[in-house]
C-alpha cells in the first residue's frame, strides 16, 4: 500500500514571491508502514519553461518512494533559479524523508528531459546542494533520462544564443564531471532523432566520466524513439537500476 502526501512546499520565505509560492511543490509518493526505503526524487521535464510534477507510471509501487518535484519555470523565472529550487527539493527530501520511513542514506535524483538536465548539475556540482547544508557525495544514485549535458538550450536562449551554439560552462553537467560521483545511469532515444544531438552529449558525457576514474556509468540508446517517447520507454531500466543499486529494496 503506498500513500500520496501532496502540495508541500519546500522552501521556506515564499511569502513575497507569489510564483515561488505556486511553483516550488512537492508530493511524497511512499509506502505505507514501512521503513528505509530508497526514494526517487524526480524532475519533470519540459524545456525549463513547462511541465508539472507527476509519478512515472513504471515507479508506482516499486518497492521505492517518489519525491515528485515542481520548480519555477522560465521566463518567469531565469537561470539559475530553478536550479536552486531544484537544490532545494532535493535538500527536502535528505531532511524530511525519514519522517515519511525513507532512508536519507539512499537518495537517488534522477529526471526526463530538463528534468534530467537539473538532476545531473545538482548531483554533479557540490555548490548547490551545499548552500542548503548538504554533501552532494550523500547522493546515492543519478538516473538521466535524456538529459542535456551542456548548458541547457533554454538557459543559453535567456541569454541570446542560438540553440545550435554548444556552450558549456559552469551551468552544464560536463562542467564538473567527477570520479566520485555516484552511480548514473543515462539514457537516450535514437541518436538519429534525439534533439540537437542529444546522444553525442551523453556519450561524450560517459566517456569523460570514465576518463576521470569513474566506475559506474552506464548510457542505454533505445533504437527507434525520438525525444518524446523516451521517458516511458527508459522508465523499466530506471527501475532496474534502482533494483541493482538497492537489492534490499522492501
Amino acid at each position: 500500500m503506498y500513500q500520496t502526501t501532496t502540495e508541500i512546499d519546500y522552501r521556506t520565505g515564499n511569502a513575497s514571491d507569489a510564483y515561488a509560492a505556486e511553483r516550488c511543490r512537492l508530493d511524497v509518493y511512499a509506502p505505507a508502514g514501512v521503513d528505509g526505503f530508497a526514494t526517487v526524487v524526480w524532475f519533470h521535464g519540459g524545456g525549463l519553461n513547462s511541465g508539472s510534477r507527476h509519478v512515472p507510471e513504471g515507479f508506482k509501487e516499486q518497492g521505492f518512494s517518489v519525491v515528485s518535484v515542481d520548480y519555477r519555470l522560465s521566463p518567469r523565472a531565469m537561470a539559475p533559479a530553478y536550479i536552486d529550487d531544484a537544490a532545494a527539493a532535493v535538500a527536502w527530501t535528505f531532511h524530511h524523508i525519514a519522517e515519511y520511513g525513507g532512508n536519507p542514506q539512499r537518495i537517488v535524483v534522477a529526471g526526463a528531459s530538463a528534468g534530467a538536465y537539473l538532476a545531473s548539475l545538482i548531483t554533479l556540482d557540490p555548490r548547490w546542494l551545499a548552500t542548503y547544508g548538504v554533501d552532494v557525495r550523500s547522493i546515492a544514485g543519478l538516473i538521466s533520462l535524456t538529459g542535456q549535458m551542456i548548458t541547457h538550450f533554454t538557459v543559453r536562449q535567456e541569454r541570446g544564443l542560438s540553440p545550435f551554439c554548444a556552450q558549456s560552462d559552469d551551468l552544464a553537467p560536463f562542467y564538473h564531471v567527477r570520479a566520485d560521483a555516484p552511480p548514473v545511469l543515462l539514457v537516450t532515444g535514437d541518436r538519429e532523432l534525439e534533439l540537437f544531438g542529444r546522444y553525442e552529449e551523453n556519450a561524450y558525457f560517459q566517456r569523460m566520466m570514465k576518463l576521470a576514474g569513474h566506475t559506474s556509468v552506464e548510457l542505454i540508446e533505445l533504437p527507434g524513439l525520438d525525444h518524446g517517447a523516451v521517458e516511458s520507454a527508459a522508465v523499466p531500466h530506471a527501475v532496474r537500476f534502482m533494483r541493482d543499486h538497492f537489492s534490499r529494496l522492501p
